[in-house]
């Protein structure tokens, strides 16, 4: 060990009294005349510390070269990666207990297939050099527009959903919106990589607002208030992330604000004001539209603690419980797992939350910190509503709990999301003491 520490110390020693020297240089000359320098000497460190771990490699540990498998090993976030499976898995055990009454299990055949796919795109996407995308800015925009487009054109589901926002071939069907989350966090990331430094400008911003704007235009067309407020939702995470000044954000708020009393006058049509009444006293429409929320608090409520039992919640297995497999699993899962079963899916989705947030923060290079918070902040947003929703705290909008509500579409899309997350984890190159992007 001595002997070890010895060398090491040996091996090392001289890299950090360059960087001191720099230090100085830095505080003496400023930062931009020594960037170069230090962006020089931090990819020579690099080569250095591979090759002088090698060599110790061979002398001490007897190995003859460290393995290309071994450094995918540890440069994998394994954590991410294997919350993410598990939640999927969960998932399908639980819209099989959701969907058990129906006697089919279509539902779970469909989710594992989803699971399956979206597992090998996940590991592909990770694997796969994110920074190549910024290639791809351009035909990811004018796909997402395009197939938002298509929905109005050929889309359904207005009598089973409320809104046209699916495309059917067959028995299969695709959400659009949900591929649009995942395109618009690709393509604004980028757009605000490029601009982050003049954030503040109004031509900037307005550049920023058209980006989004094209595509809440063709989402609120179907009309899907739910995907809408999601996209809106990450746009107010990474303009935050990206240090907008306060002297917009604070006007801004205080006009919506204000501005509440006359939209639900003036602006809202009078099915829509209605759901707001209902939304604030279910009560009002006990068997229509706040039939959902009442059935689902019942379900909550009625799991206590411990929960009634895998398969034996009756809300569920005796289909009070209405939309079950997609918007209130949470209701399911409450019911028959109680409050300890449902806040431990709770803590593992926020977990996986954390860790977007965190791959973000260690992330070298801004279009990638902005991948993982726009990531992030959707994930966020889906369980804050989702559940939110299922115990009458938020209106019902049919925004999926992400891994574990019925949804092929969904499932695939939220798991190439991670991927994308990985990606960054997996490509990030090791970062020095000094901050030199």
């Amino acid at each position: 060990m001595q002997t070890h520490f010895f060398v090491y110390s040996a091996v090392y020693l001289p890299l950090i009294n360059i960087k001191i020297v720099l230090l100085h240089g830095i505080k003496t000359f400023g930062k931009n005349k020594l960037e170069k320098i230090l962006k020089i000497l931090l990819k020579l460190e690099l080569c250095y510390i591979i090759y002088v771990h090698r060599i110790l490699g061979v002398i001490f540990l007897k190995k003859k070269s460290v393995s290309k498998k071994s450094v995918i090993l540890m440069e994998f976030d394994w954590f991410l990666f294997i919350l993410t499976i598990l939640l999927s898995i969960f998932g399908v055990v639980m819209i099989y207990s959701a969907t058990r009454t129906t006697h089919s299990n279509i539902n779970v055949i469909v989710q594992s297939g989803a699971l399956i796919i979206g597992c090998a795109l996940m590991i592909v996407t990770c694997f796969f050099d994110y920074e190549q995308l910024k290639n791809l800015v351009k035909p990811i925009y004018i796909f997402a527009v395009a197939i938002l487009i298509l929905v109005l054109i050929i889309g359904v589901g207005n009598n089973e959903w409320g809104a046209k926002s699916w495309i059917r071939f067959g028995a299969i069907g695709i959400q659009p919106s949900e591929i649009a989350k995942v395109c618009f966090i690709i393509t604004f990331s980028y757009h605000l990589s490029k601009v982050h430094d003049d954030i503040n400008k109004p031509l900037v911003i307005l550049g920023l607002l058209l980006h989004i704007g094209a595509l809440l235009a063709l989402i609120a067309l179907q009309p899907d208030v739910g995907s809408a407020l999601v996209f809106v939702f990450m746009f107010i995470c990474l303009m935050f992330v990206a240090k907008i000044s306060y002297k917009y954000i604070i006007p801004i708020s205080v006009v919506g604000i204000v501005s509440l009393p006359l939209i639900y006058k003036y602006v809202l049509a009078e099915h829509q004001r209605w759901r707001i009444q209902v939304f604030l006293n279910p009560d009002l429409a006990p068997l229509k539209e706040g039939y959902n929320v009442i059935q689902s608090k019942i379900a909550v409520g009625s799991g206590q603690l411990w929960g009634k039992g895998y398969l034996q919640g009756t809300q569920n297995q005796m289909d009070y419980l209405p939309a079950k497999s997609t918007d209130f699993i949470f209701g399911v899962i409450s019911e028959e797992l109680g409050f300890i079963g449902a806040m431990i899916i709770v803590v593992m989705l926020f977990l996986l939350i954390y860790k977007c947030f965190k791959i973000a923060q260690k992330a070298d290079n801004a279009f990638g910190r902005y991948i993982c918070v726009g990531v992030g902040s959707m994930m966020l947003f889906h369980v804050f509503e989702n559940v939110g929703m299922c115990i009458g705290l938020m209106p019902v909008t049919g925004i999926p709990l992400p891994f574990i509500t019925y949804g092929g579409t969904s499932l695939v899309v939220n798991m190439i999301a991670i991927g994308l997350v990985l990606s960054v984890a997996y490509h990030n190159k090791p970062r020095s003491v000094f901050d030199v992007y």
